[in-house]
């Protein structure tokens, strides 16, 4: 019988509900019942999380480090939990074949992006520079003791590998690889992408056109999902696309104000710069992103490389 005359014969609800291929939810219901779960988590432990600490400080908000730890260590939480529920019980599917399997070349791929994002966001820099609309105004070691900026940097470093496993588990994995369940590839993309770049408007300084850039920052980083199968080159162009950027060379991430280790004085046009939001909100971020991706195609232009 051929999925056309299977779907005819199944009853209005079942064709509503139900994959005419398989035996489990249709991939839209699979991804609603997995968002529902993710919110119901996250009101949960920020109550548990949040409500003791504005008891006992007077309703005083975290900010800073503290408050990112603390809201990606949720986010860490109730990311991980609602895709391990419904990834078993509703998509039948193991948590691991998102696209998390380890072999010989995991560590590589993850140090790989990382490198590929220290040269986009160098180019990002010398390019505004070069062009006489960033400046560097001091380094942090001429203001904090050595001590500390090593500090500070390690302790940034590290929530952003935390950043970067919960949005790629997220948006790479389950988003993407859900949607295009329940489609095709190219609209797991593109659909993933637009809800990654939606997501960022919550952030400060968030603009429309900042979204646009986070956007194509999807595309970028679901491009390199595609090229291996595996998430973990997504994850480390992740890690270093946040670190290289506002750790390192001092720009805002995502508007994000961030500890920076070079202070800049950011005088060029909003249009190319992106002002307040960071380079994903200007237009510097077409040819750097068009950079990375053709850095990444050379990294996995050999079939043999990410075999099984």
């Amino acid at each position: 019988m051929t999925q056309t005359q299977n779907s005819v014969n199944r009853s209005f609800l079942s064709n509503i509900f139900f994959s005419p291929s398989e035996p489990r939810l249709r991939a839209g219901w699979r991804l609603l019942i997995q968002v529902i779960l993710q919110i119901g988590l996250t009101a949960i432990a920020g109550l548990i999380i949040f409500l003791p600490y504005g008891l006992i400080s007077g309703g005083t908000a975290l900010s800073g480090l503290p408050f990112l730890t603390i809201d990606e260590g949720i986010e860490f939480l109730t990311i991980v939990v609602s895709i391990l529920l419904v990834r078993h019980y509703i998509d039948k599917r193991s948590f691991v074949s998102l696209g998390l399997q380890m072999d010989k070349k995991t560590t590589f791929d993850i140090l790989t992006g990382i490198g590929i994002t220290f040269v986009m966001m160098g180019l990002i820099f010398f390019s505004e520079w070069r062009l006489g609309w960033v400046s560097i105004v001091s380094f942090a070691w001429n203001i904090d003791p050595v001590q500390n900026v090593i500090a500070q940097v390690v302790l940034f470093f590290l929530v952003f590998i935390l950043v970067a496993w919960n949005e790629e588990l997220m948006s790479r994995g389950y988003h993407l690889q859900t949607i295009a369940s329940g489609s095709n590839l190219f609209w797991g993309l593109v659909i993933s992408s637009v809800i990654f770049g939606a997501l960022h408007l919550a952030n400060p300084n968030a603009t429309w056109v900042g979204a646009l850039g986070i956007f194509f920052a999807g595309l970028f980083l679901g491009y390199a999902y595609l090229r291996t199968k595996k998430l973990w080159l997504s994850i480390g162009l992740h890690i270093g696309w946040n670190f290289f950027e506002g750790v390192v060379f001092g720009f805002p991430v995502s508007g994000l104000d961030i500890y920076h280790v070079t202070h800049l004085n950011v005088s060029g046009p909003d249009l190319w710069t992106g002002g307040n939001f960071g380079p994903e909100a200007g237009l510097i971020i077409l040819p750097t992103i068009a950079l990375g991706a053709g850095l990444v195609y050379l990294y996995t232009r050999p079939k043999k490389f990410h075999e099984e």
